[in-house]
């Protein structure tokens, strides 16, 4: 199967992550919010498929480039 990387397009924090493993994404859904400059950007799912894994938690300070989860189509 082919995979999808979603990465961290800005520096911030991750307040919730809405999937774990093994969940079904359709293209669209919010895989996680991530606050910057006290503003909340949901980061979407590019793709339809299953999460593979998911690389970050709750209130994890991330930057550009970090990976947030794989998905599978």
């Amino acid at each position: 199967m082919a995979q999808e990387t979603v990465e961290v397009p800005i520096t911030g924090k991750i307040t919730c992550v809405n999937v774990k493993p093994g969940d079904q994404v359709q293209e669209g859904d919010v895989i996680c919010i991530l606050e910057s400059m006290k503003m909340e950007n949901p980061i979407l799912a590019p793709v339809n498929g299953t999460i593979n894994n998911v690389a970050v938690n709750a209130d994890q300070v991330v930057k550009p480039g970090d990976t947030i989860t794989v998905i599978e189509f």
